[in-house]
């Protein structure tokens, strides 16, 4: 990790511990992808939110490049769209200015993201999972890095305490390869088209600005 990041996430309380659901707290799930440049607002802040409902977050990681595939599209709409494209490069800035993250637009988008995937895949369980996937995105969406460069991934892990070099091997076994390849098929097949998607119970929400809107959702659910 690179010292303006981890400054960054200090500064920022990103390596604080987040409060946390009580148990057996309703439960959110977080469809997302470290390429996407909304999912980045949505992983940045849906610890926090969720927490401060009640509500805990079930972290789905999944790519989106097999399903815009399965569009007929061979790239993100925001580069096949031009006019899309422009505004929505005007509305990251005013959304992270909003939201008090930082921003820089990457240089190149989307960014190729399995390897960190895999590695999201298997933490998606672990107490790590959310410091992982904030660090990440802000190395993409803030420093504008290779994220899927081994080192870059291995310097998050490190930066945790992990150990990086097992935790890589293990998310490029097959086994683990396998799984990320029926998770994003499973997301297909439930009529996730981007991200970030939020489920509750089997109500879709689709975008960051509907976050707020399905945590709402879970909210009412546990005081009902």
């Amino acid at each position: 990790m690179h010292e303006k990041t981890i400054g960054t996430e200090r500064e920022r309380g990103m390596n604080k511990e987040a409060p946390q659901a009580a148990a057996g707290a309703a439960e959110i799930e977080f469809w997302f992808e470290f390429g996407s440049n909304y999912s980045y607002l949505s992983v940045m802040r849906i610890e926090d939110s969720a927490a401060r409902r009640g509500v805990s977050v079930k972290w789905k990681p999944f790519l989106l490049g097999p399903i815009f595939k399965s569009f007929g599209w061979d790239s993100s709409p925001f580069v096949m769209q031009k006019e899309k494209g422009a505004y929505v490069w005007q509305d990251m800035a005013r959304q992270c200015s909003k939201l008090g993250l930082p921003w820089a637009r990457p240089s190149t988008f989307p960014r190729i993201a399995l390897l960190p995937m895999r590695v999201a895949l298997l933490g998606a369980e672990q107490p790590w999972m959310a410091d992982y996937c904030r660090m990440t995105m802000m190395l993409n969406f803030a420093e504008d890095q290779d994220i899927n460069a081994p080192e870059q991934v291995a310097g998050v892990l490190s930066e945790l305490g992990l150990p990086a070099a097992k935790i890589i091997a293990e998310a490029q076994g097959e086994r683990n390869k396998l799984l990320l390849r029926q998770q994003t098929e499973t997301a297909q097949a439930r009529g996730i088209f981007g991200a970030p998607t939020f489920f509750v119970g089997k109500e879709m929400f689709w975008g960051n600005d509907r976050l707020d809107d399905a945590l709402a959702l879970a909210a009412r659910r546990v005081a009902g």
